[in-house]
């Protein structure tokens, strides 16, 4: 009879990895991103247990989108109240908020659940090169 092997929660044995979005398309660098997140480049990938990686994201004002997405592309945010939804395009979300825009193509990629919320906790996202996570040795990421 054979056994069904569980894998076992990383715990510390999580790495940082470091991307650089510099010249990356928005859709493919948050597919990788969100990989990493779940585990998926583990050989013991399980979808139900939360065994990803750390991601650190550097200079996310340099993501590139394709086509006409900076004009045409929109975010939007409403406030609860009547009148309160707020229109934005592309090209001013990565000029006011770049971190955003890689964070809600990061959660766009993710299944909805209370595993995902989990996962995007161990997003950081910076709009420069410089990074506060020297201490924690991250790997250059290889995508």
């Amino acid at each position: 009879m054979q056994k069904t092997f569980i894998p076992k929660n990383p715990g510390d044995a999580r790495s940082w990895q470091l991307v650089d979005a510099t010249d990356k398309p928005l859709g493919r660098l948050a597919v990788n991103i969100a990989n990493v997140l779940r585990g998926k480049n583990r050989p013991t990938f399980d979808p139900s247990i939360d065994q990803g990686d750390f991601v650190i994201v550097v200079n996310a004002e340099k993501v590139k989108l394709t086509g006409r997405k900076l004009e045409q592309k929109e975010y939007q945010r409403y406030s609860g109240y009547r009148g309160g939804l707020k229109r934005f395009t592309a090209a001013t979300m990565i000029e006011q908020h770049p971190d955003r825009v890689i964070l809600e193509a990061v959660w766009g990629m993710l299944p909805k659940n209370n595993l995902s919320r989990k996962l995007m906790t161990r997003v950081r996202v910076y709009r420069g090169a410089e990074h506060p996570h020297a201490a924690q040795k991250p790997i250059e990421a290889s995508f």
